[in-house]
């Protein structure tokens, strides 16, 4: 996969998070920007190429923007990322970073963080009481972490305005997934402690996203990258096959 006009990529998943074991894979997250003359004809550009070994996914710029602003875990912790997991940044990757606080609601915040860990969660009960395969077992221990870990980071995000990638205690983790693997119902009480804690807490977000500096960036971004005579002829139409 050849993508230009990468704005900032980083390593994501569950390397960043410190939840890796050996075999596991290395997922990367990117943003790009179309050229603009490109987004001005019938078929635009395509808004997110994903490749399998390697595994890394890009967004154009106003996807990933509509994502973050609703609250999007996955896109979100691409501009909160350990300075050392990125393998791309440009200036306005760095911009984008600086304001990546303008992209936080609380309701939005907390219904993605908690939507996405009860999805996790509605995954391990529909797999029965854990007597399942070696492979399916280790993937329901995935989801298990992934939802503990969606419900921590959410909270924190919706209660200080902040992102922390990597975990505390990553062992503990790894056992909650054991546990979970072997009694998938063992996950509910942790679900509904911060469903609680969720509801009980006066969190730390404006109640919208600022849409104006997202609008403004994305503009600098079109303005950056207008270069018509740059655009080659069928790019519009290749891009949206």
């Amino acid at each position: 996969m050849t993508v230009t006009n990468i704005l900032l990529s980083g390593v994501v998943g569950s390397t960043a998070y410190g939840l890796a074991r050996e075999g596991s894979d290395v997922d990367r997250l990117g943003l790009f920007a179309a050229p603009t003359e490109a987004l001005h004809g019938l078929h635009g550009p395509k808004e997110s190429h994903v490749t399998t070994a390697p595994d890394r996914t890009l967004h154009e710029a106003a996807k990933w923007c509509r994502l973050a602003l609703g609250g999007n875990p996955t896109v979100t912790e691409l501009v909160w990322l350990p300075e050392e997991l990125y393998e791309v940044r440009t200036p306005l990757g760095d911009e984008l970073i600086g304001i990546r606080s303008s992209f936080l609601s609380a309701r939005r915040v907390r219904d993605a963080y908690l939507g996405y860990a009860t999805q996790q969660f509605r995954k391990l009960v529909g797999r029965g009481d854990g007597s399942f395969s070696a492979d399916t077992r280790r993937r329901t221990a995935k989801h298990a972490r992934h939802l503990k870990r969606l419900c921590t980071q959410g909270y924190e995000l919706y209660t200080t305005g902040r992102l922390t990638i990597r975990v505390d205690d990553p062992g503990s983790y790894h056992a909650f997934g054991e546990q979970v693997a072997a009694d998938p119902s063992a996950a509910l009480p942790l679900l509904r402690h911060f469903e609680a804690a969720f509801d009980e807490t006066r969190g730390a977000l404006p109640e919208q996203p600022d849409e104006r500096a997202a609008e403004a960036w994305l503009r600098r971004v079109r303005q950056h990258f207008y270069t018509p005579e740059a655009v080659p002829a069928g790019y519009a139409s290749a891009q949206a096959r």
